[in-house]
Order: C-alpha cells, then structure tokens, then sequence
C-alpha cells in the first residue's frame, strides 16, 4: 500500500536519522540513535494534528479568511471550518516534486499557483539536511508571477526526548510578549508576559501548561527555543533571524498519545493573522528570491561518543 503522505525519503548521518515525507514536505521522524527527537507516526496514516509539515505561504490563521490587497477583499479556502479560518497555508496537504537526494540531503520543491484568495504565483523549495549540528531545513520561496507577494514561512514539528514523557520535561522560550486569543484562536491583544503564567523564559514544566500560543519579541539575532530532560539531554529548536515568532502547543489529544502530551514548538516567520496585520510578512517582489533556515539540534545525547559519531 502506498503511504497516505507519499515517497518516504530516509536520511542518515552518524547516529542521527530522519524519514521526510513527499506531501507537505513534513518530518515524519528525527532520531538521535535509539532516542526519537520528533513524534513519529506511522507511514499509513496522515500527519496528525500537521506533524512535522511546512506552513506556506502563511503559518497559523488567518481570521474567517479574509484579507484585503490593494484596495480588494480576498477569501482564502476555511481550512479550519469549526473555527471558520484559513490555517497552515496552501501546501500541507499537497505532494512535492524530488529535486535533489543523497544519503543525508532531500530537497523537495511545489509550486503555489493563484486563487482567488491568494492570486500569487510562487516556486518554494525546502531542504532537509543531517549534518554536524543535527538538522537543518532550509526554505527558499521565489515569486515568479508579476506582482508583488506577502509570504510567511512556518513549520510544525512536535518534539520529544526519547521516551521520557512530555509531562516530565521542561520547556525554555525566551519571548517578552504572547498574543491573546478568542475561543476561535484568533489574535486580540498582545501582553507581556513578564510575572505571568505564559513566562517560559526560566524554563517551566510541561506538566504544568496548557497552551495554544503564539510569542513574540524573541531575542536579537538567531533564537533558540529548548526542550530539556532532568538527565541533561535536550533538544534546541532553533530559527534564523527571520524567525522572530514561534506558537508553543500543548497538545492533548494528539492521534497517537492517547492520554498523554505532545508538545509543538513551531517556528514562524510571522504570527497568526499576518495577511491583516502585516506583521512579520516579508513582500518578495517578482523575481525576487527569500532563504530561510531553522533546525532541531540534540545536545547532551552521549558527549564525546555523540561528536565522534561524525568524526
């Protein structure tokens, strides 16, 4: 039977490996050894909940799908019909095209073609590499239409630390402000989060959230964002400069950990509601080419042996 997310593309390198799927160019597993980095799923099954997919050309949502550009309303598909949005963009559930593969590298690339609410013609591309510094993902959108376009890069991973529990780990993200939501997740307010619950900047027990939030006002320059065990291992989830957002997601009713946590740290180039706002949208100008890069790096996962694996 072929799987529900397409070629299933295995990459190797030292003790770290990675299964990255054709639809929606998602990570399906990242292991450091015997140690799951990423909530895996099974290759029959679709991502659960947008496992490990890319969000382009706009993460999160926007509001009821409406927009306004250059004077005229636009509406967007509801992706999220419950709560009556455009989510995630407009290649999750679409397959990529294999453009490069080695035994450590895969680039996919998909074309966003117009429609009536989104009339832009892009080319995007994202690779995936294991190397030194774990993994890399990098996303390259060009416009090769005629007019101006808003973009946003995002990605949905879900991370973990081997078997231990998601409850039992702590969560670190280093951000000054949090956007307040209503009971359809859409932005009304942002808040600092200084002397509050939403402060993960010391680090806070994932036992002890309950969040579908987005933050902002990270650091200057690159931005990392850390999962730790008590033993010392930890997973860095990290963003280039362009990264300036992230949503924290505990998730309680993911497919495939029933009664437990999983827990997403997704790295956003703007937040929710971007197209209305403007903020964080980059406007790429025909012919005009966008690189982004984010990773997942495991750190204190066997010390010296863990740097001789590549030596």
């Amino acid at each position: 039977m072929r799987p529900a997310t397409g070629e299933q593309y295995e990459l190797d390198f030292g003790d770290l490996s990675a299964t990255i799927v054709q639809v929606g160019a998602g990570i399906r597993s990242l292991r450091f050894g015997e140690s799951d980095l990423t909530e895996p799923y099974p290759a029959e099954e679709q991502p659960p909940s947008a496992c490990g997919i890319v969000l382009v050309p706009w993460p999160n949502r926007v509001a009821d799908g409406r927009w306004v550009h250059e004077g005229q309303p636009r509406q967007l598909d509801l992706t999220e019909p419950a709560k009556r949005n455009a989510i995630h963009g407009l290649l999750r559930r679409r397959p990529y095209e294999l453009v490069e593969r080695t035994d450590s590298v895969v680039t996919q690339a998909a074309t966003i073609y117009p429609e009536p609410g989104y009339p832009f013609l892009l080319d995007t591309a994202v690779t995936h590499e294991l190397h030194t510094e774990g993994l890399q993902v990098s996303h390259v959108v060009t416009n090769v239409g005629d007019e101006a376009a808003p973009v946003a890069v995002g990605a949905h991973p879900y991370l973990r630390i081997a078997d231990v529990p998601p409850e039992q780990l702590t969560v670190t993200v280093a951000a000054r402000t949090r956007f307040e939501v209503d009971a359809r997740s859409n932005v009304t307010d942002e808040l600092p989060v200084e002397g509050t619950p939403f402060d993960l900047s010391g680090g806070r027990r994932v036992s002890d959230l309950d969040l579908d939030t987005g933050f902002a006002e990270l650091p200057a320059g690159p931005v990392e964002h850390v999962l730790a065990a008590d033993d010392g291992r930890q997973v860095v989830l990290w963003g280039d400069e362009a990264f300036r957002y992230v949503q924290v997601f505990t998730h309680r009713s993911f497919a495939t950990k029933p009664g437990g946590v999983a827990l997403a740290i997704e790295p956003m180039t703007a937040p929710a509601d971007a197209f209305n706002s403007g903020r964080g949208l980059r406007w790429l100008a025909p012919g005009e080419t966008w690189t982004v890069s984010w990773g997942i790096r495991p750190d204190g996962f066997g010390g010296e042996a863990y740097l001789a694996s590549w030596g």
